[in-house]
């Protein structure tokens, strides 16, 4: 009886045959499969793919109807989108925004800035900043506008109202071997902007020989002597209290303004 139960005790059972636990099935329904996951997913990924460079680049749809322009004051839409040669019909995606941005600067000088963007589905967005007349230039019976910065950038057959005349003649002082006529316009223009607001609509003409030898012509037949674009706030506090103080005087000098001076008439 004792060896009988020994032998019973210290046997081992073999599983009989059937289907595999759960646990051992789960596993390999996670590890069969990935490989043929991971196929699905890149020929999915391809389709994608696929499917939008097609939508992007060779349907029908989401190509250029339309060019939109804003900001434009002196030019028309019509001149922008004519510089500008967006190519219509072609795909949105493909348009070279940064080469329509050139031909735009290139072709009309009048722009200062301008940003070229696309708007989905089907249209060229283009906003412009113009350049804005500070002063103009007579020449040969037009007008040049001057920028700023002093560019001359446009031409006009009449004088922009409100707009003073300059008159640069640095080619009879010894300074134009040293300032350009665009430095010395840049130097105009930092004066008419320094001005008081009163002054500045009054300024008729601003006359140039040097750089430091900037006046002005105002209404009634009245000059300001301005001397240099230097220590410009200082001067238009000092030529608003001589105006104030001596409202008939004829000529105005500022160019010192700690010691400035009046003439009459």
């Amino acid at each position: 009886m004792a060896g009988a139960t020994t032998a019973k005790g210290g046997a081992r059972r073999t599983p009989p045959p059937g289907p595999p636990p759960p646990a051992l099935k789960a596993r390999r329904r996670l590890r069969l499969p990935r490989r043929r996951t991971l196929l699905v997913t890149g020929v999915a990924t391809a389709l994608l793919g696929s499917g939008v460079t097609w939508l992007l680049y060779g349907s029908s749809w989401l190509r250029v109807e339309h060019v939109a322009v804003s900001g434009t004051a002196a030019l028309t839409p019509g001149e922008v989108r004519e510089a500008a040669a967006v190519p219509l019909n072609e795909p949105l995606a493909a348009v070279d925004t940064d080469s329509v941005e050139h031909r735009l600067r290139t072709r009309l000088s009048r722009i200062a800035e301008v940003d070229v963007s696309r708007s989905w589905p089907d249209t060229i967005a283009v906003r412009v900043t113009e350049r804005r007349p500070e002063a103009i230039v007579e020449k040969a019976g037009k007008f040049l506008e001057v920028d700023e910065e002093g560019v001359l950038f446009a031409t006009v057959p009449q004088a922009p109202k409100g707009v003073p005349l300059l008159q640069v003649e640095a080619d009879r002082s010894p300074s134009s071997r040293h300032f350009g006529a665009t430095r010395l316009r840049r130097e105009a223009v930092a004066v008419i902007a320094q001005l008081p607001e009163k002054v500045r609509a009054d300024t008729l003409s601003v006359r140039v020989r040097s750089y430091d030898s900037i006046a002005l012509g105002l209404t009634r037949g009245r000059t300001v002597v301005w001397g240099s674009s230097e220590r410009g706030a200082a001067k238009a506090k000092t030529l608003t209290a001589l105006m104030k103080a001596v409202p008939d005087a004829e000529r105005y000098d500022v160019s010192a303004p700690t010691a400035p001076a009046v003439t009459h008439s």
